[in-house]
């Protein structure tokens, strides 16, 4: 469906251009932000190592926690990568939703909202995102476009 006929008129139309130019770089920056996040998450897992990983998933009671560890590891770090370069793009975003929707109901919601009070307010937001980039997939920028195919 062509949406172009309900975009709003621009209060100051000689920056329609910029926007032209600008508008195409959205959907990567969202991807980048999100990937960039994961990757700094997954890297501290793999400084940790999986032992020590799941030695934190143990305490808060998780069974087979070194088995989630490594599932942690790769969905984040590898995930990560991913997101921001558009490979594999729907598949490791729905990982990611599916882990932050986890960690949200089932790890921070007895907390509240709040982030500062160790609430579900972020990864809440990062599982909303995941769950877009999910349904979105890579966009015009990314390798699964350039290889001509997606999961």
């Amino acid at each position: 469906m062509d949406h172009t006929d309900r975009e709003p008129k621009l209060l100051l139309p000689f920056l329609q251009p910029f926007y032209d130019r600008v508008i195409p770089l959205a959907w990567p920056l969202v991807r980048l932000a999100v990937g960039w996040d994961l990757i700094v998450h997954g890297y501290g897992k793999i400084l940790r190592g999986p032992t020590q990983q799941a030695e934190i998933l143990g305490r808060d009671g998780l069974k087979y926690a070194y088995f989630f560890a490594l599932l942690l590891i790769f969905t984040e770090f590898v995930g990560g990568l991913c997101i921001s370069a558009g490979l594999f793009t729907r598949f490791f975003a729905a990982v990611t939703a599916v882990e932050m929707g986890y960690l949200t109901f089932h790890h921070y919601w007895g907390n509240g909202f709040s982030w500062l009070n160790r609430g579900y307010e972020y990864v809440l937001l990062w599982g909303m995102v995941s769950l877009a980039i999910a349904l979105r997939g890579g966009g015009p920028y990314s390798l699964d476009r350039k290889l001509g195919r997606e999961l």
